[in-house]
C-alpha cells in the first residue's frame, strides 16, 4: 500500500487516490502543506502575490492556459482553436480533455464555480460562448 494508506482505506478511496495522481504522496507533509497553504488564502490578491512568489511567469502563463483549454473544451471548441488561443500542443489539450472527464471532476468543480466569472468568448465563424 501507498503511504498514507493502510487496511482500513476503502477500494473507493484508493482508486480516488490512483486516479488523482498514483505517484504524488498527498499525505507527504510538504504536499499537505502547498494544499493547506492554497487553502489559506482569503481574496485575488493574496492569490496573486502567492502564485507570483511561488512560480515563475512562464509557469502561470501555462497553468492560466491549461485552465482556459478546459474551458473551452467544456464549450465543445475545436482543438485547432484551442491550440491558436492558448499556444498548446494537441497532447497537452487531449490530457486536459481526459482529466476533464474523469470522474473526480477537478476541472468542472472549478469551471461551475467560475461560471458566473467568465465571459462569452468568440471563437470564430461567428461562435460565441456563453457562459
Amino acid at each position: 500500500m501507498s503511504k498514507g494508506m493502510n487496511d482500513k482505506t476503502s477500494i473507493k478511496t484508493v482508486r480516488e487516490i490512483m486516479q488523482i495522481g498514483g505517484r504524488v504522496d498527498w499525505n507527504e507533509k510538504k504536499n499537505n502543506q502547498l494544499i493547506e497553504a492554497i487553502l489559506a488564502l482569503k481574496n485575488e490578491n493574496e492569490a496573486k502575490r502567492f502564485l507570483r512568489d511561488l512560480m515563475t511567469e512562464k509557469e502561470i502563463k501555462e497553468f492560466a492556459n491549461r485552465l482556459e483549454a478546459a474551458f473551452l473544451l467544456s464549450k465543445d471548441a475545436q482543438y485547432n482553436v484551442i491550440m491558436e488561443r492558448t499556444g498548446l500542443s494537441s497532447t497537452t489539450i487531449a490530457r486536459i480533455s481526459k482529466w476533464l472527464k474523469s470522474s473526480l471532476g477537478g476541472y468542472r468543480l472549478v469551471l461551475s464555480r467560475l461560471s458566473s466569472h467568465h465571459t462569452p468568448s468568440k471563437l470564430g465563424k461567428g461562435l460565441h460562448l456563453n457562459s
